[in-house]
Order: C-alpha cells, then sequence, then structure tokens
C-alpha cells in the first residue's frame, strides 16, 4: 500500500491514472508495491522474467544492452514519469529481458502487478495511449542510435553527447561513462578527449 504522498506523487507523475474510477484507482492503489532502489542496483538483467511494471517517482534507470566482452551500449534512460518499454514488450509479450536496468540515480517507483498491467491497458484508454506513445518515442529514439552507431562516426557522437550535456558549469562525467554511453571503450574516449583538448 501507498502512502499518501507516494500516491500524490504518482498521480502528478503520471495522470493518466487520474481519469480512473475512484474504486478502480484504489484497487491499484493497494496492490502496488513501493520501492527504493540505489544507484548500482540491477533491476532486471537479461533473460529474467518480467516480475512487473515500474513506475518512476524519482531517480532514473540506464537500459543497456551488454556484450559478452564487458562493452555495453546505452538504449535509453528512464525518468520519473516515463516507463520502460522493454518491460511493457515482455509482459505483452510473455517473454524474458533482452537487456539489463540499471538504477543510475537512487530511484523511488511502484511497481504494478502484471495482472493489473494488462487490466489497465486492455480497459483504460488513457493508460494505453500513454503505453503506446512511449513506443513510438523509444523506437524512434532507438533508430536515431542505430543510425548514429552505423554512420556517425564515434568523434561526431562524443562531441554530440558532450554538447548535450547541461550549458553551464563543467562536466561531471567520467571516461568510462561516456564510453559505456556510446557503446565504446573508455581508451578511445579518452584519445578522442585529448584530440578535442588539442
Amino acid at each position: 500500500m501507498l502512502d499518501s504522498g507516494n500516491q500524490i506523487l504518482l498521480l502528478q507523475r503520471y495522470p493518466m491514472l487520474q481519469s480512473l474510477p475512484a474504486s478502480r484507482l484504489a484497487d491499484l492503489l493497494a496492490d502496488a508495491t513501493p520501492m527504493q532502489l540505489p544507484a548500482g542496483t540491477v533491476v532486471f538483467d537479461e533473460n529474467q522474467p518480467c516480475q512487473g511494471f515500474p513506475l518512476l517517482l524519482s531517480g532514473s534507470i540506464r537500459v543497456i544492452k551488454a556484450a559478452a566482452s564487458g562493452r555495453e551500449l546505452q538504449l535509453y534512460r528512464v525518468e520519473p514519469g516515463e516507463s520502460c518499454i522493454l518491460t511493457s514488450g515482455c509482459l505483452l509479450g510473455h517473454s524474458s529481458y533482452h537487456a539489463r536496468g540499471v538504477v543510475e540515480q537512487d530511484v523511488g517507483m511502484v511497481v504494478l502487478s502484471p495482472s493489473v498491467f494488462k487490466a489497465l491497458l486492455s480497459a483504460h484508454e488513457p493508460f494505453r495511449d500513454y503505453i503506446f506513445g512511449l513506443f513510438s518515442e523509444r523506437l524512434t529514439d532507438l533508430m536515431q542510435l542505430v543510425s548514429a552507431v552505423a554512420f556517425q562516426k564515434l568523434d561526431q557522437r562524443l562531441a554530440a553527447l558532450l554538447v548535450s550535456k547541461p550549458p553551464v558549469g563543467d562536466i561531471h562525467a567520467t571516461h568510462q561513462a561516456l564510453a559505456d554511453e556510446l557503446g565504446s571503450v573508455r581508451e578511445i574516449v579518452s584519445r578522442l578527449l585529448r584530440n578535442f583538448e588539442d
């Protein structure tokens, strides 16, 4: 059961739930499981079954695809008010995860059971529109990622990443973190940054 503070935050972050009938909303809130996860926690991993549908209230989760060599490629981030399309796909397709979700910044979230997720999807049009709208956005993001990896040089992708960071002050990120976000290795990113400096 959610406390009143988390209930208010949930409805602020996910306004489509506000249009649920009061009894239906009460059932959802009674069934929802609040969770707090520290940075570095693996939320889900490849080949694991999906246990529920997370709704983020605070923090962020990186969704990554890892290679056997240890290299990683960030597919997308899940922020408060968003949800994970990989989780939606696993629940809809009755399949396991094909990537890993790692808490980037301490997360507060509410997890809906698979049965509640499916009931909302089938009976509540605003929730269904939200899920499929997010599928469309993430698919566009993933197509841009594929295009960048396939057709842009790494120095261009690194420059674009650096420019996308907050415009005020220094950028606080390790070379490894930048490499992970670009699907590269630290040594190459370090060399490119030295070239930028020169």
